[in-house]
């Protein structure tokens, strides 16, 4: 038995979960609603308050998506109560983002500024010039848009200038003068 698939997703009071057709598991709460579909061979259960989610089988396939599939429905479950945040810094001279309604404006050393709009249910925040705040209630969507919005100016190996997660830590490399030295 799974150590995580057996346990049971809590429901805290102000969301509600319903398990529809072809095993269709649709999560609303305070900040949302999420819906996924699961496999087949997972059967998912609501009952007081506790979503628990039982294998047909104990096939390699069965055994590897009873964990997943909970952990899934428990990250819909806190996406739809707490949310899910990403940070992420700017660094370099003159590397600047502004925000135009949805739009966001990324000045990021290119000859032209580099646009980006987030997609619906993604939310980003901009402190001072060179913060940004990505949230939303789908922890992968919230990932992927980070991942994007890195992916404009990833870090340079040399001078750690572009976009990067807060708190990320690069190993720079020495320049030239430095390989010389030695």
């Amino acid at each position: 038995m799974s150590h995580i698939g057996k346990l049971p997703v809590v429901l805290p009071p102000k969301v509600k979960t319903e398990v529809g057709p072809d095993n269709q598991v649709t999560v609303t709460g305070p900040l949302g609603t999420l819906t996924a579909r699961f496999r087949p061979e997972m059967n998912v259960q609501v009952t007081d308050g506790h979503v628990t989610v039982q294998r047909s089988g104990e096939t390699k396939l069965e055994r590897s998506l009873h964990g997943l599939t909970r952990a899934l429905i428990n990250n819909m479950v806190l996406g739809v109560t707490k949310g899910y945040q990403k940070d992420l810094e700017i660094t370099g001279t003159g590397y600047r983002v502004s925000s135009a309604g949805d739009n966001l404006t990324f000045l990021l050393g290119y000859s032209h500024p580099v646009l980006f709009k987030a997609p619906a249910g993604i939310k980003v925040a901009i402190a001072g010039t060179t913060k940004l705040s990505v949230t939303g209630c789908d922890k992968q969507q919230v990932g992927q848009v980070a991942a994007q919005l890195r992916a404009l100016r990833p870090p340079d190996s040399y001078k750690g200038k572009g976009v990067r997660y807060a708190g990320e830590v690069l190993r720079l490399k020495p320049g030239k003068a430095a390989a010389r030295k030695q």
